[in-house]
């Protein structure tokens, strides 16, 4: 046992290096193809050239266009409607955003992914994105890595449970590469997948490879300059001036965590309704976009034609790089309406059917109410706050640890893509509790509450021989039947001379009609004079679950755990329910026993 293994264990972790390199791969396609889209829409036809963050290289020389407005608008809207009829006539399941779709496969769908999806969501992710769309890219190619490792453990043959691992690790690869964070990655695959506090241990160190590998691979496709830089990078040191700031921090936490309900309602709301409008679902995304980029030019001029208020649009980073570095220079008002607007445009792009990501956009949203939240207190309280820009990277992964669930790999992802690791203090305190403030939702509406819960992990602690085995290799107990014709009487003359505390009743052919407990006659001890007249029709109860001879001997425990008797009955369904028995926890445990004799 011991030897299979470890044959297994390298075999994934050989693996996960060639997932690794894939996932690099598609980072970097993915990301060219991104800018090209960009190059040759917005810039060539509307004249909008989008300011990036520091770490991002330009590939392709900026435009000299003069700026277009109603042109972004029909730009964006012939995105989302190329993005939706390539997504809905040839994989649907590269809808939204990607991640939630990863979350369902591993734990519903046994780890398979369409090899299709991968190359889909590249396409349409980048068209919707490029063309201005507002989404991340940590979705789309988290999606592209993980539908990577799902079909290479496919082809292969490997186990489901050695499937799912490919497919975690594809997805921290991707999400590695993409951000130039490989910690985070690893660690975003193993906890995105649950509610709780909890994590996915078995895809930790294959996630950490195969995200190590792809980052390394995604640099090699980076200018020499940019190969070792951050994706957000600043010359500034931010440093708490003090504990005392911990108090503003925690009541930013607060406006995060409403900030975060508002961003679920809205994204999931904006669902529901696109799904009622009666319209062919490749329409919609066009629908969506072309209201996103109206609202982004509402906001342009709105602000005097200021740049930076397009940040709404498309993955809205060079906004988000100002809110980090001097947050003065946009000011309060213009970092909160790009907040909350950047909610709507995304809403409005990916709950259509877009393609894109949602952690991207929520860094910005965190990161400009971050940022209008350290000019507040800088305000107010200038001895205390004295970098604004410090609460624009810890509210970068406060708003999302609440939104998405995952506090751990939130304040490494925000560390690295930073380059500012002395910051872990106050990233982890508005982290934690944005992490409790929002428990009542989440942006991944297929995650389960803890490993507990999950369908993967459901018979864990079931012992292995159990495995292959079901209620028809065990042998029944065989209790004290009534028939639904016994008198009170009789029943009340069986506790004198029965250990049992359930009675099952069956009708005159042996069918199973229900159950009649110890609880249900010590009620009736007293009133002797109503025996004669009450039968067992009268009391009986139904069983709240059943087995079959064909049910597993796993499934059969689960179910035992649940039942407040300690027995559940077998019936068999072919014969109109006819009672065989009884199952019970110790006749289970006696086999285990039997089997470890012979």
């Amino acid at each position: 046992m011991t030897a299979f293994y470890s044959h297994t264990t390298v075999r994934i972790l050989i693996l996960s290096v060639i997932v690794g390199v894939v996932a690099g791969l598609g980072a970097a396609l993915f990301q060219t193809l991104c800018q090209f889209v960009t190059w040759g829409t917005l810039e060539m036809w509307a004249g909008y050239s989008a300011p990036e963050p520091t770490g991002e290289p330009r590939l392709f020389p900026p435009g000299s266009h003069t700026f277009v407005p109603w042109m972004l608008v029909l730009m964006t809207t012939i995105g989302g409607l190329i993005s939706g009829l390539l997504v809905f006539c040839i994989a649907p399941e590269a809808e939204g955003h990607g991640t939630d779709n990863v979350i369902a496969a591993f734990h519903h769908g046994r780890g398979l992914i369409r090899a299709r999806v991968p190359l889909v969501k590249l396409l349409a992710s980048a068209i919707t994105i490029g063309t201005g769309g507002s989404g991340g890219r940590e979705g789309p190619i988290a999606q592209i890595g993980a539908a990577f490792g799902s079909n290479m453990g496919r082809l292969l043959r490997l186990s489901v449970r050695e499937r799912r691992i490919l497919m975690a690790a594809g997805m921290g690869a991707g999400i590695g590469s993409i951000f130039r964070a490989p910690l985070a990655g690893a660690m975003f695959s193993a906890e995105i997948m649950y509610r709780d506090a909890d994590i996915e241990s078995d895809v930790i160190v294959p996630s950490a490879i195969a995200s190590i590998i792809g980052y390394a691979t995604f640099s090699q496709f980076l200018p020499v300059e940019f190969q070792n830089q951050p994706l957000f990078g600043s010359q500034t040191v931010y440093v708490m001036s003090s504990l005392w700031e911990l108090i503003p921090l925690g009541l930013m936490a607060l406006v995060l965590s409403g900030a975060s309900w508002f961003y679920v309602r809205t994204f999931y709301g904006t669902v529901r309704l696109t799904h009622q409008l009666p319209l062919p679902p490749h329409v919609k995304p066009a629908i969506g976009a072309g209201l996103a980029a109206l609202i982004g030019i509402g906001l342009y001029f709105l602000f005097d034609r200021n740049i930076l208020a397009l940040g709404v649009l498309a993955t809205g980073y060079g906004t988000l790089e100002v809110a980090l570095s001097n947050a003065s220079t946009a000011g309060i008002g213009l970092l909160c309406a790009v907040a909350f607007a950047k909610i709507i445009t995304t809403s409005l792009t990916i709950s259509s059917g877009g393609s894109g990501g949602v952690f991207g956009p929520s860094m910005v949203i965190g990161g400009c109410l971050g940022a209008a939240c350290g000019l507040f207190f800088h305000h107010f309280f200038p001895g205390i706050v004295k970098q604004p820009e410090l609460f624009a990277i810890v509210g970068m992964a406060g708003f999302f640890a609440g939104s998405a669930r995952a506090p751990i790999s939130t304040v490494l992802m925000v560390s690295e893509i930073t380059g500012d690791y002395g910051l872990l203090l106050p990233t982890l305190w508005v982290s934690s509790l944005c992490f409790v403030l929002c428990r009542g939702w989440t942006l991944y509406h297929c995650q389960v509450e803890s490993r507990s819960e999950s369908p993967v992990h459901q018979y864990d602690w079931v012992p292995s021989q159990l495995a292959e085995k079901f209620v028809k290799d065990i042998k029944l107990t065989h209790t004290q039947v009534l028939r639904v014709d016994e008198p009170l009487t009789r029943i009340m003359h069986l506790l004198t001379t029965s250990h049992q505390n359930v009675f099952p009743v069956v009708d005159h052919h042996g069918a199973l009609v229900g159950r009649i407990s110890l609880d249900q006659l010590l009620p009736r001890l007293e009133d002797q004079t109503s025996w004669p007249k009450t039968f067992a029709r009268d009391l009986s109860q139904p069983f709240n679950m059943s087995l079959t001879l064909e049910t597993p001997l796993a499934q059969a425990i689960s179910d035992l755990a649940k039942s407040a008797d300690g027995v559940i009955p077998v019936i068999d369904p072919d014969a109109a329910n006819h009672y065989l028995g009884m199952v019970t926890s110790q006749q289970i445990m006696g086999s285990i026993h039997a089997d470890h004799r012979e």
